[in-house]
């Protein structure tokens, strides 16, 4: 395939890099062997111009220049001019590769099934990769910013206590208060929509009170429910309750005039009407508050910590651990609740589109 501007663009910065990069290293020559090979690796593709290459070889290349110098990194030194040049010339080809990726993939040489997962993860193993290089290449303190080894160590050796801090946090505060935040949003959206009094009250104060900031809730809760977990669930009841009752009012009103008029030739009772046509179609929406809610739970249960809590959870821990300048814990704690949240998002979305298959944001524009 013919290369865009953009990828001929990358091409040539990421071979130049290394073509400069190989000339600065002569005077060095033996000292970092696989940055060497790696320079000409990818200098070679230069020569694409003229007969078109792979595009797994760029991927190859971007791969092997980030093991090649991560495994050269000097100890105790900051990194030399080349080995920059080399970590700008593996990023270059990085970017190349996903978006030769992307173009086989819209242009339908490559399946999207499987493939496209490709792209994520090579863009989350690039950051990761400069992440180590650029921290221990520039001697940044850890106190500071660790870098991704320092905290994948701190993490195997500490599996006990992240695990303790999980199921504080995530399993005995999250959780419930998911739960009931999110039904009892529901159940009033419901309520509320059955008497425009309700509806004319109410709906003010679910705009207001979604707006209060969490870090003045969070004291309060706390002293009305103690230190335990009670109070972290009654944050996150708080935190997800309005955003799912905006939400649901909102899709219940998403039902066409037509469409309640067609169910009321059918003589349907109101009951029937909101189970068979009103809540279905409000489903987008509710799931929207639901995938909201699935990130702002974890988040409120872990402010609500600071500011009191039995002596586990990953707020305890991470606020305990910048005291102590453990940075790398903290880096875990915030790793562990990132993947959590991000697992519970991602449930959240594969049952919404089982769930709402038949809405057109779920089939993509497809009949």
């Amino acid at each position: 395939m013919r290369l865009s501007n953009l990828q001929l663009y990358l091409l040539l910065v990421g071979g130049g890099a290394a073509m400069l990069g190989l000339a600065l290293s002569l005077p060095t020559l033996g000292n970092a062997p696989l940055v060497l090979i790696f320079f000409v690796l990818a200098t070679l593709p230069l020569f694409r111009l003229a007969k078109p290459l792979s595009l797994w070889l760029d991927g190859l290349i971007a791969i092997f220049g980030a093991v090649a110098l991560i495994a050269s990194l000097p100890q105790g030194a900051s990194m030399p001019l080349h080995h920059w040049l080399a970590l700008f010339s593996a990023w270059a080809f990085a970017w190349l590769f996903v978006e030769r990726l992307s173009a086989a993939i819209r242009a339908g040489t490559l399946p999207e099934t499987g493939t496209s997962l490709i792209i994520p993860v090579i863009f989350g193993l690039a950051l990761l990769a400069m992440w180590e290089v650029v921290t221990r290449g520039a001697n940044v303190p850890a106190v500071l910013l660790p870098p991704p080894s320092a905290i994948g160590a701190r993490m195997a050796a500490e599996t006990g206590i992240l695990w303790a801090d999980f199921v504080q946090t995530f399993i005995r505060s999250v959780l419930p208060g998911y739960a009931i935040g999110c039904l009892a949003g529901l159940g009033v959206a419901i309520l509320v929509d059955r008497s425009p009094f309700l509806k004319a009250g109410i709906m003010p104060i679910g705009n207001f009170m979604s707006a209060l900031p969490i870090i003045g809730i969070a004291p309060i809760m706390v002293m009305w429910f103690g230190f335990d977990w009670q109070s972290k669930a009654a944050v996150v009841v708080a935190m997800t309750f309005f955003p799912m009752l905006v939400n649901t009012v909102a899709g219940l009103n998403a039902a066409s005039v037509m469409e309640r008029d067609l169910m009321r030739t059918y003589a349907a009772s109101y009951w029937q009407t909101l189970f068979k046509l009103r809540l279905p179609a409000a489903g987008p929406f509710i799931f929207n508050a639901l995938k909201i809610n699935s990130t702002l739970a974890l988040i409120g249960a872990i402010v609500a910590e600071f500011f009191g809590t039995p002596v586990v959870g990953m707020g305890f821990r991470i606020s305990t651990g910048v005291g102590r300048l453990a940075i790398d814990l903290v880096w875990a704690e915030i790793a562990v609740a990132a993947v959590a949240g991000s697992a519970f998002y991602g449930v959240i979305a594969l049952i919404e589109r089982g769930v709402t298959f038949w809405h057109p944001s779920v089939r993509g524009g497809r009949a």
